[in-house]
């Protein structure tokens, strides 16, 4: 008996995952709740453990492999014979090891060879000795042919393609080559539709000669969550502020300058709830905390981690809520429930000092996010309020950056520890 290791779902959001290495080979022993393999999500690298003692048996999928999700990834035996007899094929027995595709060259046909029409049994008809290419139904072939030969499924540019696939792509005047096959690894219509209705890239064949390379997960996952606000009615609103008093106080409290910029932000999203509200199709939704991400270059990506209800918690479990976050960010384990679900976003560039001032675009699921600069050569600090026009209005961001303004001007609400106003 197997049991199927699958592709975890690790959030809401998660397609896919890229299969980093197997820490077990073929035939090993494993225990339930052992770490049979690493996966790469969008943020981090996490465990895949097993649900049930047995011995790793294949087929293996290929490492270095973007799988979808709940798809059967390798299997557990529950008897040493079974996962040493029981492995696939020899590609895919050696972890990592991706199997061998069949060899078709792009247009070639492949020889199917049948029961000639004459020696079939008397109760078979030669109509049924007769092979169907996708869906398309073919004469009999005339007697006494012995072979018939039946079209495979063609492979352009290394993938295979069905007919009406690479026929729908002539119609609608698409490339195919630029079409990604489906999770089978062969290009149908329905990817065909999806490219043809996508964004097209820009044609850089006229341009420097150059290659394609495969982003990682994160940048891939950063891209397409930049891509899903590009409906989002955004407008921007500046201030500036002396950041040196406030940088003074979180000294001498012993924090962060991020930790008390976090603060001071949900204070004052906390006095203004309209800042804690996203627009749905449903309607506007009222959050009952105030939920921090503060964004963080890992130098991979850019990651987001959340600091749960900062504007009530005390300061010192905050600190440490941070301490731990940037440790998980440090060694690329951070789960989604560490960077998913911020009602209002943080982005502090002030390390730069050359960067005077920048917007940042605000992220699906909040309705603003603060960006913030380096200080001037005037010792003023550029803070630009990008906020959701459906729930933000011009006048709220204005008092918004006024009640902020004030905390920056006069931080004595940090020096009693708790940062309350």
């Amino acid at each position: 008996m197997k049991t199927e290791i699958t592709m975890p779902v690790l959030s809401d959001t998660m397609q896919t995952g890229r299969l980093t290495r197997w820490n077990k080979s073929v035939g090993d022993a494993v225990k339930k709740g052992e770490a049979v393999a690493e996966v790469e999500t969008d943020k981090a690298i996490l465990d895949v453990e097993a649900f049930s003692d047995g011995y790793l048996t294949g087929p293996l999928a290929a490492v270095d492999t973007d799988i979808p999700v709940r798809q059967v990834i390798g299997y557990i035996a529950d008897a040493p014979e079974a996962a040493q007899t029981d492995t696939g094929s020899a590609e895919t027995a050696t972890p990592g090891t991706p199997p061998a595709p069949p060899s078709v060259p792009p247009g070639a046909v492949a020889e199917k060879k049948t029961t000639p029409p004459d020696k079939l049994p008397p109760a078979i008809s030669t109509a049924a000795a007769t092979p169907a290419d996708s869906g398309f139904l073919e004469k009999p072939a005339p007697l006494p042919q012995p072979h018939v030969v039946a079209a495979q499924t063609p492979s352009v540019h290394g993938l295979p393609a069905s007919p009406y696939a690479r026929a729908l792509a002539r119609d609608l005047e698409l490339d195919i080559l630029q079409v990604k096959a489906g999770p089978d690894g062969t290009i149908h219509a329905a990817q065909v539709l999806a490219a043809a209705l996508a964004p097209q890239d820009a044609d850089l064949r006229m341009g420097p000669p150059y290659t394609i390379e495969r982003p990682n997960i994160l940048r891939a996952a950063v891209a397409r969550n930049m891509s899903a606000t590009l409906n989002t009615p955004a407008f921007l609103i500046s201030s500036r502020f002396a950041l040196a008093p406030l940088h003074a106080a979180a000294k001498a409290a012993g924090l962060s300058l991020t930790l008390a910029l976090s603060r001071a932000c949900a204070l004052t999203v906390a006095e203004d709830p309209w800042f804690n509200h996203a627009w749905t199709q449903e309607g506007l939704a009222k959050r009952s905390r105030v939920d921090m991400g503060v964004a963080v270059d890992t130098g991979n990506g850019l990651i987001t981690p959340v600091l749960r209800d900062a504007a009530k918690r005390p300061l010192k479990e905050l600190a440490e809520d941070w301490r731990i976050l940037l440790g998980k960010v440090k060694k690329g384990r951070i789960y989604p429930e560490d960077y998913q679900g911020a009602s209002f976003y943080l982005s502090n560039l002030g390390v730069f000092p050359q960067i005077e001032r920048f917007n940042a675009i605000v992220p699906v699921g909040a309705s603003a996010i603060l960006a913030v600069a380096a200080a001037g050569s005037d010792g003023l600090t550029d803070f630009t309020l990008s906020c959701d026009h459906r729930v933000i209005f011009g006048a709220d961001a204005a008092r918004f950056l006024q009640r902020l303004g004030k905390r920056m001007e006069d931080p004595s609400w940090l020096a009693g520890g708790e940062g309350q106003p």
